[in-house]
């Protein structure tokens, strides 16, 4: 018996012993998982190369499409309005005729006075004859010329009236509407007979602000853009004003607008981009990635290492120049190559450690 209770006592103290033990084991691994830090999180950047390019910017104003060659044409001789040779749409030559008027009796006129100045001339001729042989008064010699060139020139004047009837077209074009109506009686100056239009010599006026004056110039490009036509023409600047408008600081300029197809018509309103500037190499970021300090000095941040997918990043001061659509230029403080911070640029800060995303 008292075998037994020895052996049940030695048993009891071994097992609270591997207790101990185990209890101990447990507490050691919880103080090591306790002691390791845990991976660090560090924020997720992309990034883009900056590449040089060629940068042109451009000044955007509005525009309407005119031509010098869009007229009313009157008559310059007042009667009925005969008839019209043309009708609206029809395309017409330089001195072609478009419409006739009653002369009024002007060649019943002329008839008369053709026979006169013949007769005129006979007598004339003549006289001419018996003087150069000494024949004759030098008075009678003298009439007979004077009579002469009077009819002669009556003549003329009357031919020039009767050209009158004749309504001939001022250029090549086309015959934009007819106003009068055959039988109408027509005044010089106050009844217009047709319009007449040539479409192929168009040209744009268009006001540029004054701040443009050293670099709008002659010659430079421009895109003129037709959004009712949903076309672009590239053209030039062809004249520009040395007058600077007091009312609103503006100066003109005209730019020769192709044709083709006679699609383009006046008044037709247009939308001008005039390159101002031009840079051979240009570098060029997204305005969005830009901050600014305090004192208003612009930076972003640009990668130490891109090549790596960890790397830390650098506030760089840059200086920048035009804008056009969503990118600017900058001028100082990235050059060619530099890798720029694009998605995360608002939440990084300097010298920070960061994950660059593909």
């Amino acid at each position: 018996m008292k075998n037994i209770l020895i052996i049940s006592s030695i048993l009891f103290l071994a097992a609270c012993g591997g207790g101990e033990e185990k209890t101990a084991n447990v507490s050691n691994e919880e103080e090591k998982i306790e002691g390791e830090a845990p991976e660090k999180k560090l924020p997720l950047v992309s990034i883009f190369n900056i590449e040089e390019k060629v940068f042109d910017h451009f000044v955007e104003i509005q525009g309407s499409v005119e031509t010098d060659q869009n007229i009313l044409v009157y008559p310059e001789l007042q009667g009925k309005l005969i008839k019209f040779n043309m009708e609206m749409g029809d395309p017409v030559n330089k001195g072609q005729t478009v419409a006739l008027i009653d002369d009024g009796g002007v060649r019943q006129q002329l008839a008369q006075l053709e026979e006169k100045a013949a007769l005129s001339k006979i007598t004339f001729e003549r006289q001419k004859r018996l003087w150069d042989q000494k024949i004759g008064s030098e008075l009678d010699f003298l009439r007979a010329e004077t009579s002469f060139h009077a009819d002669e020139e009556a003549v003329n004047q009357i031919k020039k009236q009767l050209e009158k009837a004749v309504v001939v077209a001022p250029f090549s074009g086309v015959i934009d509407e007819t106003l009068a109506d055959e039988g109408q009686l027509v005044s010089p100056g106050q009844t217009p007979l047709f319009r007449i239009i040539n479409l192929s010599k168009m040209y744009i006026h268009a006001d540029v602000p004054e701040q443009y004056l050293s670099t709008v110039k002659k010659g430079k490009k421009v895109l003129v853009e037709l959004d009712v036509l949903d076309t672009i023409i590239q053209t030039s600047v062809g004249k520009v004003s040395n007058y600077i408008s007091p009312d609103n600081r503006t100066f003109k300029i005209e730019i020769d607008v192709p044709n083709q197809g006679g699609l383009i018509k006046p008044n037709l309103t247009s939308r001008l981009r005039i390159n101002d500037y031009t840079s051979e190499k240009a570098i060029l970021i997204p305005q969005s990635i830009i901050s600014e300090n305090s004192e208003g000095k612009q930076y972003v941040y640009k990668a130490v290492s891109p090549k790596s997918s960890k790397t830390t990043v650098e506030k760089v001061f840059i200086t920048t120049g035009k804008k056009q659509g969503d990118d600017i230029e900058v001028t100082s403080g990235l050059v060619n190559k530099d890798a720029v911070i694009l998605e995360g640029a608002r939440i990084v800060k300097d010298k920070q450690e960061v994950q660059i995303i593909k």
